[in-house]
């Protein structure tokens, strides 16, 4: 749930950043007496260019969809690993663990400017880096595929052993998330090359759709066709088909699958396609490798920055349990892998038209208003949700299923938290394009993008690391409590199981929603005060002029 979130959440910052990029060059092309009319004509234009030449750039809008399809594979199969390790015993600390292996798409702007300065001109800007990039990952997920069930499946499993393979495997998907991140760093700039200038509204379209895409396939359906239930009762049983032990596909057979798929389509993308020499605007700043790091430690200097930093780290404090320990909870009680990732898909709709709905709302001076007023609701909806999960067994059939209205008051209740949650991210997203410095083009959104993942990522981790010592357990067999791995291996033992009396999920649920209202009350101030600030509190200046705004020419 936490890396869907940010998925789409990321889509939408990339919508942002290209409406704040044609922002600015109708800011500098227009003067000031007809800037109002000329930008109307102007978008007038552009819609009918991009109704009567976008075939113009079919191939290119196809093959970016793609290559964005791609970018999506890694992050579905690393979303679906969570699901599958607690299948296998996995605990919270684990759960935390693993969580590292998200963190690549929260702290690419580090090595971002890397990657868009240093490349082979020979070969092309973009392919020197994608190229190598993408057969990575092909190889990494064909070997992987021969070896992924040992390294889940352990017979005479120990603390010590499932530590070492949880650490194995939360470094493979780390390693790559950290190359989808890459590659989704050079697709986005090929995208302003490969594509014309009436076209390139096309590329926030490209990598919304292409991305959902590939998480979808390689994290809602892989999840529902390696369910070997959902393969038994509703493909196997009506076909007449013999049950089995397991799905239609399995886990080494995907990543086989697509590790061809992505070996096939780099060759072919290195044999045919070829980069063009970017051509740049020149009222557009194109800072060096050295002056992009410069510029991004002008910015975090900011005293307005530094406040709005404090709150973007702390921001998720109050839903952390909730969105991070939810999905594992449920499979707890009973709900299966494949019936989690069947709810992504009449939620996926709403959560495409919710951005656009919510976006006629945060158009105002004052956006921040929506963010601080929807906090409050999301923290109620965390309890709503918790006591849906408590209440989950209670729904339970016989037969371990659950009715279908158990899943249509679990879409009632997510789909209204999606309100507040889209309520608040495009609300601050509205925020961050107005006070972004437009001399510094998408560098400083990025940076403010960067933070707002960041506090996501390092709060998931604690959250999920901190449940196992808000764990107590006791052994079936009798009241002694299994605090160590000796304790829990003497259980065992004695044909015992050691099983938690008190579940940590609702005290983290209860401790985190608490600190909720403390950063609410704690913080509401500042962001009123942040948003009635002067303009000019957000712009990066001269180090010889501390009233001039930062030029390229610094």
């Amino acid at each position: 749930m936490e890396v869907r979130q940010r998925l789409e959440n990321q889509q939408i910052e990339n919508e942002f950043l290209n409406e704040e990029k044609h922002s600015n060059d109708s800011h500098i092309s227009s003067s000031s007496e007809s800037e109002s009319s000329d930008n109307e004509k102007l978008h007038e234009k552009s819609s009918i260019l991009i109704q009567s030449n976008w075939k113009k750039d079919q191939w290119n809008i196809i093959l970016l969809l793609f290559l964005y399809l791609l970018q999506g594979i890694p992050l579905g199969m690393a979303a679906s690993i969570p699901l599958i390790i607690q299948t296998h015993g996995a605990s919270w600390s684990q759960q935390a663990i693993f969580s590292f292996a998200f963190w690549p798409f929260s702290l690419k702007l580090l090595w971002a400017p890397i990657v868009d300065a240093l490349y082979l001109k020979r070969f092309g800007r973009r392919k020197s880096w994608l190229i190598p990039v993408q057969y990575v990952i092909g190889f990494v997920m064909i070997i992987l595929s021969y070896y992924i069930n040992d390294i889940l499946d352990d017979p005479t499993p120990t603390s010590t052993s499932h530590h070492s393979r949880i650490y194995f495997l939360t470094s493979i998907f780390f390693g790559l998330s950290f190359l989808a991140a890459t590659q989704d760093i050079c697709v986005d700039g090929w995208a302003l090359s490969m594509l014309s200038k009436e076209n390139l509204g096309w590329a926030s379209t490209c990598n919304s759709v292409g991305q959902t895409a590939g998480y979808f396939l390689a994290n809602v359906v892989f999840l529902t066709l390696e369910s070997k239930d959902f393969a038994n009762r509703y493909v196997r049983q009506l076909l007449n088909l013999e049950l089995q032990s397991t799905g239609l596909i399995t886990l080494s057979g995907f990543l086989l699958f697509c590790g061809i798929i992505f070996t096939i389509s780099t060759t072919l993308v290195a044999l045919f396609k070829h980069e063009i020499d970017e051509t740049y605007d020149s009222n557009e700043p194109h800072f060096g490798l050295i002056k992009t790091y410069h510029v991004l430690l002008k910015v975090l200097r900011l005293p307005s920055i530094k406040s709005m930093a404090i709150i973007l780290l702390t921001i998720k404090i109050g839903f952390c349990a909730v969105d991070s320990m939810t999905g594992i909870e449920l499979l707890e009680r009973g709900v299966t892998k494949d019936s989690l990732a069947l709810l992504a898909i009449p939620l996926t709709p709403l959560e495409i038209l919710l951005p656009f709905f919510i976006s006629k709302y945060t158009t105002g001076k004052k956006p921040l208003n929506i963010f601080a007023n929807s906090h409050p609701f999301r923290l109620l909806l965390g309890i709503i949700i918790a006591l849906f999960v408590y209440f989950t067994p209670s729904f339970q059939n016989y037969n371990k299923t659950f009715p279908w209205y158990y899943y249509a008051l679990a879409i009632l209740i997510i789909s209204i938290q999606q309100i507040f949650v889209y309520s608040m991210f495009v609300s601050q997203m509205a925020f961050f394009a107005q006070v972004s410095d437009p001399k510094i083009g998408g560098t400083y959104m990025t940076l403010l993008n960067t933070l707002t993942n960041l506090g996501s990522s390092w709060i998931s981790t604690a959250v999920l690391y901190s449940a196992d010592f808000l764990t107590w357990k006791k052994c079936t067999l009798s009241d002694d409590r299994c605090r160590t791995p000796a304790e829990e291996k003497n259980c065992a033992l004695l044909g015992g199981i050691c099983r938690p009396y008190i579940d940590p999920y609702y005290i983290s649920v209860t401790i985190s929603t608490i600190a909720g209202i403390i950063w609410i009350i704690w913080k509401y101030g500042t962001m009123m005060r942040l948003q009635d600030l002067p303009i000019s509190s957000w712009k990066v200046q001269n180090d010889n002029q501390k009233n001039k705004p930062l030029s390229t020419n610094d």
